[in-house]
């Protein structure tokens, strides 16, 4: 058996050009041996895990031109936004006048206006406000409404907010840049619908659900001290009325951890005669009808005022 020659240490963990022979050191031989990553043309790159979005947008870099940066829906993944799925291709965006981006796993796009740009994990990346109206062509509107939420609505950890990704403001003011280009629809009937507070994509879309309904509109994650101060936080609620709709994901099958606080606080607003309703995918999807005859006639019998 062949022993394979070293690879140079400064290369874990990196990407490079396999034309920058003085930055690599290895041959041409070498560098397509099983234990050297091709994540596109032209490029290895070795030790990155290419499944995540920052590693494959490490990869990529090498490729990126003066001006490029990533957009669209990897420039969401990036900023952790939720997305119906994970961008498979890499979305680069070119500055204006400059031919887009080409090549296996990459998805080039052309700006006609340059969009602020930022940089997160050491990577250029369009702003989430201006990534937010690249994806209007792509999203439904409650895919969108809940991309916005998540960008105007800071992680929680206990009562803390972490500072949010962008205002509904600078939102307004990205969809008034983008004007009249495709999306431009979709911003318009989304934008007026996103609201501070909610904490997944799906506690986004049942708020919507409910709404368009008829219903009236509850309020995502507000904060309900009970008896004992402890505060805790409904995904959604008529707090006026001591109702709360919890959303049932698929983490809690997969996180003990957190099935158990979100059973614990459930509990813990029952006892302090708080109606709690639980909502699982199937009541927004299959059971819509039924489930929303359920919260109307909750609504409809007497509670606090």
């Amino acid at each position: 058996m062949t022993r394979r020659a070293p690879l140079a240490p400064h290369l874990s963990g990196s990407a490079f050009r396999v034309r920058d022979r003085e930055f690599h050191g290895a041959s041409r031989g070498r560098l397509v041996a099983s234990d050297v990553q091709r994540p596109f043309t032209a490029v290895r790159s070795l030790g990155l895990h290419l499944d995540d979005v920052v590693d494959r947008c490490r990869a990529y870099e090498p490729l990126l031109r003066p001006g490029e940066a990533f957009s669209h829906a990897t420039a969401a993944a990036l900023f952790q936004l939720p997305l119906p799925e994970d961008p498979a291709a890499v979305h680069v965006l070119a500055p204006p006048g400059s031919a887009r981006a080409r090549g296996r796993g990459v998805t080039g796009h052309a700006a006609s206006v340059a969009p602020p740009v930022v940089l997160r994990e050491g990577l250029p990346i369009v702003a989430p406000a201006h990534a937010w109206c690249q994806l209007a062509n792509e999203l439904s509107v409650y895919d969108l409404v809940a991309l916005g939420d998540a960008i105007v609505t800071g992680r929680r950890r206990g009562e803390v907010r972490a500072a949010a990704l962008a205002t509904i403001d600078a939102l307004r003011d990205a969809a008034a840049q983008w004007g009249s280009r495709r999306g431009a629809r979709v911003l318009a009937d989304a934008l007026p619908r996103i609201r501070v507070g909610a904490e997944s994509r799906k506690e986004s879309h049942l708020r919507l659900t409910i709404v368009d309904a008829g219903l009236p509109e509850p309020i995502p994650n507000p904060p309900v001290r009970l008896a004992s101060g402890r505060v805790v936080h409904p995904d959604l609620a008529y707090p006026g009325r001591r109702i709360a709709l919890e959303y049932l994901g698929d983490i809690h099958r997969t996180d003990r951890r957190r099935w158990q606080e979100d059973l614990r606080r459930r509990r813990d607003l029952a006892a302090a005669g708080w109606r709690v309703v639980e909502v699982t995918a199937d009541d927004l999807e299959a059971n819509r009808a039924l489930f929303l005859a359920g919260v109307r006639a909750l609504l409809a019998r007497p509670g606090d005022a």
